[in-house]
This record gives C-alpha cells, structure tokens and sequence, in this order.
C-alpha cells in the first residue's frame, strides 16, 4: 500500500477518532442550540424560532457548475421533490430531474424516481437516462490499474480508450409490501446504445479497442445493441427517512432476465444485490451516523455487451467509485463496499461533515481474474450544508483519492 494512501487514511482516523472523543460534549452544547438550515440565514431573527407545521413537501433546484474527468467541465441544473403523505409513518419520497451539458459536449438527462405510495404499501424505483455521451473505457477486471508502489508514474491516459455514444435507459421496478418492511415485485429494464464510435479502433491496420476485441469474441454488434429484459425484485426497507438516513436498513435482490428479442441480444441473467446500513452514533445527536453499503452486481449466465457489464458510477444515483472516473472498473462480475461516519460540525446542525472509504473489485474470465484478486481502495472527506430540515436535505460536497486518481463531487442527498 503506498504511502500517500496512508497518509490519507491515517488522516481520516484520526480526525473519527477526535471527533468520536469529543462528541459527548458536543451533545451537551447542542441542546441549547436551535437548528437552522440554509434558508434560515436569510430570514429576520425574530422569525427563524417561531414554531411552525412541519411541512409534508420540499422542491430543489441546484444549479450545477462543475467538473469530473469523465465529463470536464459542465453545468446545467439538477431539480429534486421530496414528499410524504399525511401520515406520521409515511417515509419520504423523492423523484429527481437533472439536465447538464458538458464542454465535451455531452447531453445528460435523468430522471429518478423511489417513492413509496399507499401508506408505505407500495414502492417504486427507477432510474431513466439519455445521454448523448463520450467516455472512456479502460479494460476489465481491476488489475488494470497498479499500486502506486509499483509504477509511480502510471498515467490513466495510456491506458485510455475514448469512445461516444447514445444511451438510452429506462429500468422500473414496482414492489408491494406483503409484510412490515417487506416488499414483493418486479421490473422492466431496457439498455439501448446507439451510434457507437471506437475512436481508437482502426480494424484495417490491425488497432483493436477492448470494446471490439470483447464483442467480436461473444458474437455481439459493436456500433449499437440492446438488452432489455424483466426482473424479479424483492426488497427491505426499515429506514426512517431514505433522503437522509439516521437509523435502518435496506437490502434489496433484484434477479432481471434478458431473452434474446433480436440477433443482436444473448439470452442472460443478471443478479443485482444492495445492501444498506444505518447505526446511530449518538442518542441525543442523529447527526452522528456509521453508515455502510455494499453492492453486487454479476452476470450469471450468458453475455452482456461490453458498455452493459456491471461498473462502478451506474447505479441508479451515480454515486458508486469515488475517487474514480465513472467506468473506470468493469467486469462480467463487481463488488462494491462504502462506509462513512456523518458527523455534526456546527451547534445548530446547518454544516455537517463525513469521512468515508471504499473499495471497489471487478472480474475478467477471459484473462481468469476472479473477484478479490485485486482491489481498489479510495478515501475521502466530505462536507455537508443542511437546506431542508423537514426532509433532512442537504447538499453535499465530496473529494476523494484513489489510486491514481481523484475527483470532487456536488450532489442533493447523501450519497446512499
């Protein structure tokens, strides 16, 4: 392990452990301390402590102005709605919209919707997507990128192969609660990509790209193809508020089946679990939080297309891989774990922060790396600044290194 990383991770524990050390006190502080959220520093002092109705609805709009390396600059402007119903147990809901445009010219169009409806009954999620899009892909399996011990002077661009493209997404998945907490359902899923163009390959003079090289092999087009298909999805779900959780747990299976409609789709199984959980820290302050996510997501039988395998920066918030460029680590199979601690920074709970690491490991049969054969660990800190305080919302700010690589982070919502 190279010595910047632990420079990094030593950093973060110690900042948990005097953070931990001092929380008590803290606590006591806090009581005399009235919340406040971002609005409030805008309205007159004698109306931020009037006691008013908390409120079952809150609209957003972020503007984003930003950059990653997997779309440089960009800005555009991210819309979030979050509601519930009329009862004290009804769990929040969120549906969120987001346009951005990039100076490589991407067009980024999503939308997100997990909601719960009928008293907590009935769960929906879903992530659509259309991108008109350019990026990079690396190779598979996550040997692809050296411990910096190894070669300090590895440089992600010679391993970089651009591509553009169309992508349409639309999954959906609908879950009936059968018992408390539980749910029961099943799903749509369509994967289209169009007007695919391998810039580096160059089939005549003999450059092969690992996009061509991997669909060539299974029988697979390499300018369009799609992979649609229908899922089983079971699900459970004890948190107290999904936007922002303090306490609970969500797990959920979800088991989709792609027939072959066309010539240009293999019969195949993929096999998505996610698991999520929330500790409270403190009694008195929900704002200290141990949290962890880990996520699997395989092929299980027959080929996927190469953009189609499991990657990190897919799942349906795109928040997977910090410290990585989005794409960066693929294979026919991925495990990914995260774990943060959310701590308090400010007396009335209107700035917040994290420390958080992951780990991500990818697969490749073809050149037989097998999960855990190699690891990538990333770290990072983050700062949070409270805009709602009925829902708990609040924009977030992260920054974090990996090996090779880092990137910063402006989001709505907690990362998982």
């Amino acid at each position: 392990m190279n010595k910047r990383f632990l420079f990094y991770f030593s950093c973060i524990l110690f900042v948990v452990t005097n953070l931990s050390s001092v929380a008590q006190n803290q606590e006591v502080s806090e009581k005399v301390c009235p919340e406040k959220s971002l609005p409030d520093l805008f309205k007159k002092k004698d109306s931020v402590h009037i006691l008013k109705p908390r409120k079952n609805s809150f609209f957003l709009i972020i503007p984003v102005i930003g950059s990653q390396p997997a779309t440089g600059f960009s800005y555009g402007v991210v819309t979030q709605y979050t509601f519930k119903g009329k009862k004290v147990d009804d769990k929040y809901s969120s549906i969120n919209f987001g346009a951005t445009y990039t100076e490589k010219k991407q067009v980024l169009l999503n939308f997100k919707n997990s909601v719960m409806l009928k008293n907590n009954s009935l769960f929906l999620s879903g992530d659509w997507r259309f991108y008109v899009f350019s990026q990079a892909n690396y190779g598979l399996g996550t040997d692809i990128v050296p411990p910096k011990y190894r070669d300090s002077n590895f440089d992600l661009e010679s391993i970089k192969e651009p591509m553009d493209y169309n992508y349409f997404k639309f999954h959906q998945t609908v879950s009936w609660e059968v018992k408390d907490n539980y749910y029961v359902g099943a799903g749509v899923h369509l994967d289209w990509y169009t007007t695919i163009t391998d810039q580096n390959l160059d089939v005549a003079n003999g450059i092969y790209t690992n996009h061509y090289n991997y669909n060539l092999k299974y029988g697979l087009d390499d300018e369009e193809y799609v992979v649609n298909g229908v899922s089983l999805n079971l699900l459970y779900d004890s948190r107290d508020n999904q936007i922002n959780t303090n306490r609970g747990m969500f797990a959920n299976i979800n088991y989709r089946m792609n027939p072959a409609f066309n010539q240009s789709q293999d019969v195949s199984t993929v096999l998505y679990g996610e698991y999520r959980y929330f500790l409270p820290l403190s009694k008195i302050n929900k704002q200290h939080v141990f949290s962890l996510w880990a996520m699997g997501h395989f092929v299980t039988t027959g080929n996927v297309p190469y953009l189609n395998l499991p990657s990190i920066g897919w799942d349906q918030r795109s928040r997977s891989g910090k410290g990585y460029v989005q794409g960066l680590f693929r294979g026919q199979k991925m495990v990914y774990f995260e774990t943060e601690y959310r701590f308090p920074i400010s007396c009335n709970q209107l700035i917040s922060g994290t420390v958080f690491a992951n780990m991500t490991t990818t697969s490749d049969k073809d050149r037989e790396i097998r999960l855990f054969q190699y690891v990538q660990p990333a770290v990072g800190v983050g700062l949070r600044i409270l805009i709602d305080k009925a829902t708990r919302t609040n924009l977030v700010m992260n920054y974090a290194w990996g090996r090779h690589s880092d990137a910063f982070y402006l989001n709505a919502g907690e990362s998982f």
